[in-house]
């Protein structure tokens, strides 16, 4: 069963050719980490203690992220005390977020067992979905069993995004960690594209001045001549492994997540 939340951002009137481009998430961890309310919280902006445990939906919301329509289905499962039946998800979402109660070592501790199986399944496909770990219930602070240097540590082991927040008060923090789960997924995308093929110029020396050729004088008419110039040979771009690199990183204060790799090909022109 699937259900519909929010409305249309005002001015994004779609033409029907257009479609939205969809976003799958999971939300995953054991009983009692706070899935539904996370859910519930980013989609209403309202906190709701009691769920059924037992339940599990899909939901569907049209979001706005970086100026960029998306429209963005959560799936709240329900996962009792571990991984099972992995199926259902392993193959729908385009990302994961995987949720631990702060306040509950029990809920932490579960967490290794959905990302081992998440990066096994990852070995197995051709592209990589992110992965976000997510710390929830920060408002139990004077509760908490898990250190966040432990969220972090565990987080950096599996090369996924970590997160703390707390379902109950924070809105604004739970939206972006929804809405950097649709960044993650859009910039493995871009990664995941064929480049186009690049061609560049190569500019050859000028060979030793010719000899001007000069052309036979008729009627009259006066003669002139022509000189030879440097030729411009195209081909394509060489692979890397035969290129000559040097790379520049850029650092983002503002985010966790490894600075992107600027390559440039040394000795060449790029048109």
């Amino acid at each position: 069963m699937s259900s519909m939340f929010g409305k249309p951002r005002a001015g994004g009137e779609r033409l029907p050719q257009s479609p939205l481009t969809e976003c799958n998430v999971a939300i995953l961890g054991c009983r009692g980490a706070g899935k539904s309310a996370l859910t519930v919280k980013f989609l209403t902006k309202r906190f709701i203690s009691e769920y059924d445990p037992n339940l599990e939906d899909t939901y569907t919301s049209e979001e706005l992220v970086d100026q960029q329509p998306v429209l963005l289905k959560v799936m709240d499962t329900a996962d009792q005390d571990g991984p099972g039946n992995c199926e259902r998800y392993l193959r729908w979402a385009s990302a994961f977020l995987v949720v631990y109660s702060i306040d509950e070592r029990k809920s932490f501790e579960g967490c290794q067992s959905y990302l081992e199986v998440l990066a096994l399944h990852a070995r197995g496909c051709q592209h990589r979905c992110p992965v976000l770990l997510l710390g929830n219930k920060l408002d139990m602070e004077q509760y908490r069993q898990v250190p966040t240097a432990e969220g972090m540590s565990l987080a950096s082991q599996f090369g996924c995004l970590f997160y703390e927040v707390s379902a109950c008060q924070d809105f604004m923090g739970v939206q972006h960690v929804f809405h950097e789960a649709v960044r993650e997924v859009r910039r493995q995308a871009e990664r995941n594209t064929p480049a186009r093929p690049l061609f560049i110029t190569e500019e050859q020396p000028c060979p030793p001045v010719a000899t001007p050729l000069a052309l036979p004088t008729r009627h009259g008419l006066a003669s002139c001549t022509f000189n030879t110039l440097s030729t411009v040979n195209y081909k394509e771009i060489p692979s890397v492994a035969q290129a000559k690199l040097v790379t520049v990183k850029s650092s983002r204060a503002q985010s966790k997540r490894k600075a992107p790799t600027l390559t440039l090909l040394k000795g060449f022109k790029i048109f």
